[in-house]
């Protein structure tokens, strides 16, 4: 992409990334017009071409720009100061819910892309979510207190689940039309937490009982029950 791009105002570079991000969130990557883009951002499709060579280079960088928001969120909320698996991740996720409230197109886009196939931009696509699921287990959880799981679980396989769950929540409520907000995802992704919680986090970590329930107090013999 040129230069002269980053060379803008902060305010214009802004309202160029929100209308193509507006664009590719609502419609799918061969449908989204790049004229409404230039126009709702206020300046020429010449110019427009002219910071971006093409619509594919504006979409991956977009795409770019998301992960990077994202991750700037993460370090941000001081991730690693967090030593509990589950502990991190909800933390992890209240800052990524965070950024996306900032741009509600940010998050249709996210989920869009994700389920993008047969576009010319699916195979690049497919390639920076493979990479960025591939480094973000060792990238963010290499500090965590892994003594408390299970023998026999996998916390790499785990957190892949939840991404796949979360991803999968918020593209079956965008296709059934049914708006998707961040406190919603979050009490979510709190239940699933807590269900995974229970199976794979060792009985003294879920409150001294099988499937982290506490346990009840004995009955005496012959005490009344009624």
């Amino acid at each position: 992409m040129n230069e002269a791009f980053f060379a803008l105002p902060e305010e214009k570079r802004q309202r160029i990334l929100n209308a193509a991000l507006e664009a590719f969130a609502k419609h799918e990557y061969k449908k989204a017009s790049t004229d409404d883009i230039a126009a709702k951002a206020g300046i020429s499709k010449g110019l427009l071409f002219y910071y971006f060579h093409n619509k594919k280079e504006l979409y991956l960088y977009l795409l770019e720009y998301a992960n990077e928001a994202v991750r700037r969120a993460a370090q941000e909320a001081n991730l690693r100061e967090e030593t509990d698996f589950f502990e991190m991740l909800e933390k992890g996720a209240r800052a990524k819910t965070g950024i996306l409230e900032q741009n509600p197109y940010l998050l249709d886009f996210t989920v869009r892309s994700f389920y993008s196939s047969q576009e010319e931009v699916s195979q690049a696509v497919a390639a920076s979510y493979q990479q960025k699921v591939g480094s973000a287990f060792p990238d963010y959880f290499s500090h965590i207190d892994f003594s408390k799981f299970r023998e026999g679980a996998d916390p790499a396989y785990l957190f892949r689940m939840l991404t796949w769950m979360t991803d999968g929540y918020m593209h079956e409520a965008r296709q059934r039309g049914i708006p998707v907000d961040s406190g919603t995802v979050m009490e979510e992704f709190r239940r699933w937490s807590q269900i995974f919680r229970r199976m794979v986090y060792r009985e003294e970590e879920t409150g001294g009982a099988p499937g982290g329930k506490p346990e009840e107090p004995a009955q005496e013999k012959g005490a009344d029950t009624e």
